[in-house]
């Protein structure tokens, strides 16, 4: 079981699946097996809710590797959540690549 925490249009997600693994489109992650709790409880999660009504239907997801903030293996399966996302997040973005403007040395 893995948690999967990531980022779109301004919120956090938090989710549970029973798969994570590299995609076959380059750049992607793909996530299967999601964990979004039954509709048949007693107790209704809010956020659980909407990721049900959001992803219910998926078998898979394919996420960009650069909205990824953590992937943890976890034993047990907890509660999903969305929140909004806070300045005060941390996000870790990608170093920029080198410029090839480079001109040839000359003697």
């Amino acid at each position: 079981m893995y948690k999967v925490i990531f980022h779109n249009h301004q919120r956090v997600y938090e989710i549970y699946a029973e798969q994570v693994r590299s995609s076959e489109l380059f750049g992607f992650i793909e996530i299967s097996g999601l964990q979004l709790g039954s509709a048949e409880q007693i107790l209704v999660n809010l956020d659980e809710e909407k990721l049900r009504h959001e992803f219910g239907d998926s078998e898979s997801c394919l996420l960009p590797q650069h909205t990824i903030l953590r992937i943890d293996r976890v034993k047990k399966r907890g509660e999903a959540r969305l929140r909004e996302f806070r300045d005060s997040d941390k996000v870790v973005t990608p170093f920029p690549a080198p410029q090839r403007n480079e001109s040839p040395l000359k003697d």
